[in-house]
């Protein structure tokens, strides 16, 4: 059944699409910090494995916020790992076990990276007159905007 929520059906499936790219953005950006969590070396392993598993606990939570919102305007919600390599704006990073350095500053780079897209989605629920996922989004960004200052702060 098609929700009767204000938001024109054209409307919706756009919002839907762009939710369903920052869904396998968020995925990508999950898998990538797991991926450092499981396999970091060096000085600061304990600290460094630790915070790596505050962010991808983080992500996930969002993951599961963006699908279920994607739902409550009548769309689906990607949920393969192809669909989400098919529609993310991240790059993933096969075969590659950087040091932790590099590992921040990959984080770094794609926590940007959604902050940035999140910025233009912003302006797009606007013009398609969703003020409820502008609000939605603008709280993902906050919180973006805060584990990329967490990832600053330890390549300073």
């Amino acid at each position: 059944m098609e929700p009767n929520i204000g938001i024109s059906s054209d409307n919706s499936k756009n919002i839907v699409g762009m939710l369903n790219n920052l869904l396998s953005d968020e995925y990508v950006l999950y898998t990538k910090t797991r991926n450092y969590h499981w396999n970091v070396t060096g000085i600061q392993f304990n600290d460094l494995h630790k915070f790596f598993e505050s962010q991808y606990e983080e992500i996930d939570a969002i993951i599961d916020e963006v699908a279920e919102r994607s739902r409550s305007l009548g769309g689906k919600s990607m949920a393969t790992l192809a669909e989400f390599l098919g529609n993310t704006r991240l790059k993933e990073q096969s075969d590659t076990y950087p040091e932790a350095k590099t590992m921040l500053r990959n984080l770094l780079d794609d926590h940007e990276s959604v902050i940035q897209s999140l910025r233009k989605d912003l302006e797009t629920c606007t013009h398609l007159g969703d003020a409820g996922t502008s609000d939605f989004l603008t709280g993902l960004m906050e919180q973006h905007e805060k584990m990329a200052w967490m990832l600053r702060a330890f390549l300073e």
